[in-house]
C-alpha cells in the first residue's frame, strides 16, 4: 500500500507538471523552464505529507483514492511553495546540493550576458514566482474536489490556517536571529508555527475530513499533530548537531556555523558555559575541532538533555493525545507508528 501511495503521488505530479509545461510553451521558453525548475523543486522529498494525508483517509475508512489523492498532491505543492520562498529567504541558491530555482536562473541569466545584479533579480524573481504558482495549484486542487460544500470549506479552511501560520512562523524564525536571543519558548513556538501546523496537524486533519471524521477525532488529530510535529522538528535540530552525517547527509556542524536558534542553544545561553559557546557560534569559519568543542559544551551544560527531555514530553503528550474513542484502532496504530519514527531516528 505505502508503494502504491507513493506511486500515485508521483504520477499525479508529474501530469500536473506536464499539463502545467504545455500551457507555459504559450508564453516563450523562460517561463517553459521555470515550470521545468518547478518541477524539479518538488521532487525527491520524502512525501511525508501525501502519507499523512493519505493514512488518516484510510484510517478513517476511506476507500475512493482518487478523492483523497488531490488532497495529498496539495500538501505537497504546500511544502514545495514553502521550501522555494524559504531558500529565498536564506537567499540559498542550492537545495539538497544541487542549484534550486534560484540558482538555476542565476546561473542561466549569466549565460545569457546579464551582470551580477541582474541575475541576483532574474533569481530572486524566479523563485518567488515558483512559490507562488505551487501554492496557487494547492488552493485550487481543494477548490475543485468533488466534496460537499462542508468538506471543501473545511479543507479550504485548513490550507488558508496552513498559509497563515506558517507564515507567522518563518517571520518569527527570522525575527529570531535578528531580534534579542530567542527563548526556549520562543523556538518551540516558532516550530509549531512554522512546520508542525502544515506538515503533520493539517495533512493528517485534511485526510480525515475527506473521510467524514468527527469534529472530536479532528480536535485530537490536531492536537497529535501540533505535539509530533515539534518532536520531529526537535529531533531534526539535534541530529544537526549530534547526528551522524553520514546517516543524515548532513553536516553536524553547518548549523553551529549558521548560528540557528534551537532549543540547544536557547538552553546553553541560560548557563555558565554560554562565554566558551558564544564566540564560537555563527562563525562561517568554524573548524570541526571548534565544533566538536561546543558539542562538548552543549552536553556538559545540560543542553543535550533538556532538548532530549522535551522530546520525549512532546511524544508522551502526543500519545496521550490518541487516548479517545473518536479515533478509529487503525488511525491510533497508524500514529503510534508514526511516534515510534519520532523516537527512534534519533542517531
Amino acid at each position: 500500500m505505502p508503494e502504491l501511495i507513493s506511486t500515485g503521488v508521483e504520477t499525479e505530479l508529474q501530469r500536473y507538471f506536464a499539463a502545467s509545461r504545455l500551457r507555459a510553451s504559450d508564453y516563450g521558453e523562460h517561463y517553459v523552464a521555470l515550470w521545468d525548475a518547478l518541477a524539479q523543486a518538488s521532487s525527491g522529498g520524502k512525501r511525508v505529507r501525501p502519507a499523512l494525508v493519505l493514512a488518516a483517509y484510510a484510517g478513517f475508512g476511506g476507500q475512493d483514492l482518487a478523492l483523497a489523492m488531490p488532497v495529498a498532491v496539495s500538501f505537497e505543492l504546500l511544502h514545495t511553495a514553502f521550501t522555494i520562498h524559504d531558500d529565498v529567504i536564506d537567499r540559498d541558491l542550492t537545495r539538497r546540493g544541487l542549484p534550486n530555482i534560484a540558482g538555476t536562473f542565476q546561473r542561466r541569466a549569466r549565460e545569457l550576458g546579464a551582470s551580477e545584479d541582474q541575475s541576483s533579480v532574474w533569481a530572486t524573481t524566479a523563485a518567488i514566482l515558483a512559490g507562488d504558482l505551487a501554492l496557487s495549484e494547492a488552493h485550487r486542487a481543494i477548490a475543485t474536489l468533488p466534496v460537499d460544500v462542508g468538506a471543501r470549506t473545511q479543507l479550504l479552511d485548513l490550507i488558508d490556517r496552513s498559509v497563515f501560520v506558517s507564515a507567522a512562523g518563518e517571520l518569527a524564525d527570522v525575527t529570531n536571529t535578528v531580534g534579542q536571543a530567542a527563548t526556549i519558548e520562543q523556538v518551540l513556538s516558532t516550530l509549531e508555527l512554522k512546520t508542525a501546523v502544515y506538515s503533520f496537524e493539517a495533512p493528517l486533519q485534511a485526510g480525515a475530513i475527506v473521510a467524514g471524521a468527527s469534529p472530536e477525532a479532528l480536535d485530537a488529530l490536531g492536537q497529535f499533530g501540533r505535539l509530533i510535529g515539534i518532536a520531529f522538528q526537535l529531533t531534526d535540530d539535534l541530529l544537526g548537531v549530534f547526528g551522524d552525517a553520514a546517516v543524515t547527509g548532513k553536516s553536524t556542524a553547518s548549523d553551529l556555523r549558521e548560528g540557528k536558534q534551537t532549543t540547544l542553544i536557547a538552553f546553553a545561553r541560560t548557563t555558565a558555559a554560554w562565554p566558551e559557546i558564544d564566540p564560537l557560534l555563527g562563525s562561517p569559519a568554524l573548524t570541526d575541532a571548534q565544533a566538536d568543542l561546543v558539542r562538548e559544551h552543549l552536553r556538559d551544560c545540560g543542553a543535550l538533555h533538556a532538548t532530549e527531555d522535551l522530546i520525549r514530553d512532546h511524544v508522551s503528550r502526543a500519545v496521550g493525545a490518541l487516548d479517545t474513542p473518536a479515533l478509529p484502532e487503525a488511525v491510533r496504530t497508524i500514529l503510534t507508528d508514526l511516534v515510534a519514527l519520532a523516537t527512534e531516528r534519533r542517531r
